[in-house]
């Protein structure tokens, strides 16, 4: 299969790019259509690669709008624990497909998931058509039987992740320091290692939890994480909100990588003096996530960076902070250095995991930067026409094939689950 992409705009100039199966194969004015292949006209059109959410909770897009403007320990016991206590595999399905479908509709193509029932989720990707690591999600609160099925299940997962696409990548999700044991994370180390998969871990999200952790074990959490061994370059770390200078060092001398997640970060007044200049200094991986739509109630990765470098200029009263230059790249290219993808720039042998976007949008008018404008002005749901993941369009004209049932079934599915929680 050859998509050839004419007259679209690249690097400030107008030019045609071909792809050729799951790669981008040429980048060149007048290029000639190979036989059979689909053209489509770029005309005011701009291409990029598809962003990359390094840090989310895909199903939980069925509890959009429900537990807002609480205390967090209240809205995760009182309202988001109760509910997931009542919901189904396919719950999670369905919700997945729903996180899929806004993703593609706003330039996403690919995410890093932690949720219970990973092969539901990897379900929803391979139909939906995009890139995922998903993460099984290890929760032990010290219990040892409850540990001992984790691993098991980790062993399970990763064989059970073969029988899908190389889309779909298996990853280990501990939730946290304070929900998962040492050992646990010890274990999940030495998984990462023998397997070579990520570890996706929430850490230091909160200044409470900062503080438990220095009750409960003498030392900040990333100080922690190394007296356990588990620093390295397995490790992408969520939040990374409360840290000092010396553990920033640590993060850079372990090759750790660190996932923004400003929109929950703030919502949820987990803390706002995220240090991306002084990470991306010491050469530290910095990617942007969305979180999960409960505490960030979209997964638009155009408006995630947005807040990302307005919150960076606003905490630091510097408007040359947190540059769109740079919080773009964070939301593509980082983002696939951070997955080991050979993808997040457009050139030529990179797959072919891109967005057009639509420069008739009104607030990408006048198009003195685009970066400027996409990362500024506009939100990725208003201004990307096309999608195409692996070398395949899996939108176009801003309509993904099926998305009227997606989003039917997982209106019914809400209700069923909220009716009881009203």
């Amino acid at each position: 299969m050859s998509i050839l992409i004419k007259n679209v705009l690249h690097q400030d100039k107008l030019t045609d790019v071909l792809i050729e199966g799951n790669r981008i194969a040429r980048i060149a004015e007048g290029i000639s259509a190979p036989a059979g292949a689909e053209v489509l006209d770029g005309t005011d059109k701009a291409i990029i690669p598809g962003f990359i959410n390094t840090h989310t909770h895909a199903s939980m897009t069925l509890f959009r709008g429900y537990g807002d403007d609480l205390p967090l320990m209240t809205w995760l016991q009182d309202y988001i624990w109760p509910v997931e206590a009542q919901m189904t595999a396919h719950d999670v399905y369905v919700g997945a497909r729903l996180a899929c479908l806004e993703m593609l509709r706003s330039g996403t193509t690919c995410f890093l998931d932690m949720y219970m029932h990973p092969l539901e989720t990897a379900k929803a990707v391979e139909e939906m058509g995009l890139r995922a690591h998903l993460s099984y999600t290890l929760f032990d609160q010290g219990n040892a039987e409850r540990a001992e099925l984790d691993r098991k299940r980790s062993y399970e997962y990763f064989e059970r992740f073969k029988e899908f696409s190389d889309r779909i990548t298996f990853t280990l999700g501990p939730h946290a320091i304070y929900t998962v044991s040492g050992e646990q994370l010890q274990f999940c180390h030495q998984f990462a290692v023998e397997h070579g998969v990520k570890i996706h871990l929430h850490l230091s999200e909160t200044k409470g939890e900062v503080e438990e952790c220095i009750r409960q074990h003498g030392l900040s959490p990333v100080r922690y994480l190394e007296k356990l061994g588990i620093l390295s370059e397995h490790l992408v770390l969520a939040h990374v909100v409360w840290v000092d200078d010396e553990e920033m060092d640590l993060l850079a001398k372990h090759n750790v990588s660190v996932v923004h997640n400003p929109a929950s970060n703030m919502k949820l007044a987990s803390g706002y003096t995220f240090k991306y200049e002084e990470m991306k200094r010491r050469g530290i991986r910095i990617g942007i996530g969305t979180d999960g739509c409960s505490s960030s109630n979209n997964l638009d990765m155009v408006v995630a960076m947005k807040l990302a470098s307005f919150l960076g200029k606003a905490w630091r009263f510097d408007s040359t902070a947190c540059k769109a230059d740079d919080i773009f790249a964070s939301a593509t290219a980082v983002g696939a250095d951070i997955l080991d993808l050979n993808a997040g720039r457009i050139e030529e042998g990179r797959l072919a995991d891109v967005c057009l976007v639509d420069l008739n949008t009104p607030e990408l008018v006048p198009l003195n930067d685009l970066t400027s404008n996409l990362v500024y002005a506009t939100s990725g749901s208003s201004c990307i026409d096309t999608v195409i993941v692996d070398g395949r369009i899996l939108m176009r004209d801003k309509h993904v094939p099926g998305q009227e049932a997606i989003i039917a079934e997982a209106r019914e599915v809400a209700q069923r689950l909220f009716s009881k929680h009203r």
